[in-house]
C-alpha cells in the first residue's frame, strides 16, 4: 500500500495541464471525492492500529500535494492565456471615485452572536490557531488511534506531528477550564482549519462559535433552554428549536441542534432537503473524562458546551448557497451587504 502512495504522489508532482479539460481531469483524479486519493482515505480503516497515525500523515501529504499541484497548475494555465495580452484603458479618463467599505457578513453574524451570549452572562475567550495533540484531542476524550480522530481532516505542522492547526476551538475550552476555577460561563469564536477539498458545501478554512458552562448543577435542561434563548435571538421569537441524539467524543449525552427552515418556514424546501428542518449545531453535556483532564472534579461539578458554524448561520440569515463566496472578496458579493452595521 505503501508503494501505491509514493506513486500516486509521484504522479501528481509530475503532472502537468494545457488546457481546462486536463485541468479537470486533474481534479476529478487527484481532488474529487471519488478520487485515488480519496480511495486511499478509505482504505485507512484496514491499516493496522500502530501504523494509523504515521499512514494518515503520510496521507494528508498526499492529499496537501495534490492541492498544491492543482492551485499550480491553475495559475501555469491563466499566466499562459494571458501573455501578451496587455491592455490598457484610456488613461486620460478621471479615476474612478473610491467607494466606502461595508461589513462582512461573517463579521455581522460573529458579532450578533458574539452580543446574545454576552448579555445572558457569558463572556468571550480566544486561544491560538497553531494548536497542540494535548488541548485539541487528548483533553477532550481523543485517546490515540481513537476512531474519532477520523472524524477530523487534520493539517499537521511538519515535522512535528504534535503540533497542528485547530480542527475547532474546543482546544480553547481546555485552557480556560485548565487556567481558571469555576464557575465558568464563556464562548470561543474563531477560525478553524480541515484539510478538506473546497467546494460550495466545504471549505478548509471556516468559522466556530463553542461556548461551554460549568459550574454546580448545571443540567441539560439550562443548556436547551440557552440555546432556545438564543435561536429565537437570532432567527426570530417564532423559530422551532429541536434536539436529536447524537455522539460527541467530549460530550455525554450528545445532541444536534435544529431550527425550523428560514426560508420555508417548515413547509420542505431544497435548503432543508424537504424536511422542515436545518442543522445549526452541536451540543451536550461535558464528559466527566474532560473535566477531570482539566484537573475539575467530575463530582462536584458539571457543564454543557455547544458549538455552531458562523457560515452555517450566515448561510440561513443571509441566503448565501457558496461557502467559497466568503473567502473570494468579489466586490459584487460583498457590496451587497453595504446595509449592514
Amino acid at each position: 500500500m505503501q508503494e501505491k502512495v509514493d506513486e500516486i504522489l509521484a504522479e501528481i508532482e509530475s503532472a502537468n495541464a494545457s488546457s481546462q479539460d486536463e485541468l479537470e481531469q486533474f481534479r476529478m483524479r487527484f481532488i474529487s471525492k471519488k478520487s485515488v486519493v480519496g480511495e486511499l482515505f478509505a482504505g485507512l480503516k484496514d491499516v493496522p492500529n500502530d501504523q494509523k497515525k504515521a499512514y494518515g500523515m503520510k496521507l494528508n501529504e498526499v492529499k496537501q500535494a495534490a492541492q498544491n499541484k492543482f492551485k499550480e497548475l491553475i495559475d501555469a494555465l491563466e499566466s499562459s492565456g494571458s501573455e501578451g495580452a496587455e491592455q490598457h484603458g484610456d488613461l486620460s479618463l478621471p479615476p474612478a471615485g473610491v467607494g466606502l467599505g461595508s461589513m462582512h457578513p461573517l463579521t455581522y453574524v460573529r458579532n450578533q452572536i458574539i452580543q446574545i451570549f454576552e448579555r445572558i452572562g457569558f463572556n468571550v475567550s480566544d486561544g491560538p490557531e497553531i494548536e497542540d495533540d494535548f488541548h485539541n484531542f487528548t483533553a477532550l476524550n481523543f485517546p490515540e488511534n481513537h476512531p474519532a480522530r477520523e472524524m477530523q481532516d487534520t493539517f499537521f505542522i511538519e515535522r512535528n506531528p504534535d503540533i497542528l492547526l485547530r480542527t475547532h476551538t474546543s482546544g480553547v475550552q481546555v485552557r480556560l477550564m485548565t487556567n481558571q476555577k469555576p464557575p465558568l460561563r464563556s464562548i470561543m469564536p474563531g477560525r478553524v482549519y480541515r484539510n478538506e477539498a473546497i467546494s460550495a458545501r466545504a471549505h478548509c478554512v471556516f468559522h466556530q462559535v463553542e461556548g461551554i458552562y460549568v459550574d454546580k448543577n448545571v443540567s441539560f435542561v439550562d443548556l436547551k433552554q440557552t440555546l432556545y434563548h438564543f435561536a429565537k435571538e437570532m432567527f426570530g421569537k417564532d423559530t422551532k428549536v429541536r434536539f436529536r441524539p447524537s455522539y460527541f467524543p467530549f460530550t455525554e449525552p450528545s445532541a444536534e441542534i435544529d431550527i425550523s427552515c428560514q426560508i420555508c418556514k417548515g413547509d420542505g424546501c431544497q435548503l432543508c432537503k424537504y424536511t422542515g428542518w436545518v442543522e445549526i449545531g452541536g451540543s451536550g453535556m461535558v464528559d466527566p473524562n474532560v473535566l477531570a483532564n482539566c484537573d475539575i472534579d467530575p463530582e462536584e461539578y458539571t457543564g454543557f458546551a455547544f458549538g455552531m458554524g458562523v457560515e452555517r448561520i450566515t448561510q440561513l440569515k443571509f441566503r448565501v448557497n457558496d461557502l467559497r463566496l466568503y473567502t473570494e472578496n468579489d466586490v459584487r458579493f460583498l457590496q451587497q451587504f453595504k446595509t449592514l452595521h
